[in-house]
């Protein structure tokens, strides 16, 4: 999924409001679990506490708009992209299991294929990041990847360290060592509930992704960051607040694409192409 440009390169200040108005009147409707779409009375209620100038929210402009309407143009869209395209992408551990068979036996792969952490009957290959490296490797014209690299990502320059990130991450194109994309996969078809640990891997990638926007800023160096998730239960039944969460990131930019379930099928191969593209140039 790639980020509507209405709400692209906004202030940080634009991302200060959505954060605080999300935390004080919440990403979901209580009782009915549904994506909610603050109004500026509601919005109005919570934040008088912090002192907040409302008349001065509603009014002042960003990109020849009012901040309050950009806000509630951003909270709708939120919600109309999560409900339209990304729940019915979102894939069960069934689903997961058969698209990840049909790829094995259509594409015969020799990448890595990992399993998953599970024991005893649940214990089988991790379907989605199965499906990641099949893809990756069938669409990369026989250049290298990193499917899985066990060091840190390290960009040089003039043949000495520049950068060094704090975090691990789950692939990168063509290798952890001046990398053109990296990603992380999210995968949970086993998870029963929405704990601290699915939460941590947001938070992960925040990080991730603030490193590589410095890097950028400083060094003019681009790194491609992908979020790839799974697993309908976790991510829409449980944890909406997180799926408004990763639409945040996307769109502040921390993130190139987000990928949800079945897309990596959809838009992943294009992905690839794209990065063999600038790999030959």
């Amino acid at each position: 999924m790639n980020p509507n440009d209405k709400f692209m390169r906004l202030p940080k200040t634009f991302w200060a409001n959505v954060r605080l108005i999300s935390q004080e009147i919440g990403y979901t409707e209580k009782g009915t679990n549904q994506i909610r779409i603050p109004s500026m009375n509601g919005i109005e209620s919570k934040l008088d506490k912090f002192g907040i100038d409302i008349k001065r929210l509603r009014t002042q402009k960003i990109n020849n708009q009012r901040l309050g309407e950009l806000l509630q143009d951003y909270f709708a869209y939120r919600a109309d992209v999560l409900n339209s395209y990304v729940e019915p992408r979102l894939m069960n551990v069934k689903d997961a299991k058969r698209i990840f068979r049909e790829h094995f036996s259509k594409l015969k792969p020799s990448c890595p294929i990992p399993m998953n952490k599970q024991t005893g009957t649940k214990k089988a290959p991790a379907y989605l990041t199965g499906l990641v490296n099949m893809i990756i490797e069938a669409n990369s014209q026989g250049l290298p990847c990193e499917y899985d690299p066990r060091q840190l990502t390290v960009l040089t320059k003039d043949n000495l360290p520049l950068r060094t990130l704090a975090r691990r991450v789950d692939g990168a194109f063509p290798s952890s060592v001046n990398p053109l994309a990296v990603w992380e996969i999210k995968e949970y078809y086993y998870t029963t509930t929405f704990g601290s640990r699915v939460a941590d891997g947001i938070y992960e990638t925040l990080l991730d992704g603030l490193e590589l926007e410095e890097l950028t800023e400083h060094e003019n160096i681009k790194v491609q960051h992908y979020l790839i998730v799974d697993a309908y239960d976790t991510w829409w039944k449980q944890g909406k607040s997180y799926l408004c969460r990763i639409i945040d990131l996307l769109h502040m930019g921390l993130i190139d694409e987000a990928l949800f379930g079945y897309e990596v099928v959809e838009r992943l191969p294009s992905i690839v192409k794209g990065w063999v593209s600038q790999m030959v140039k």
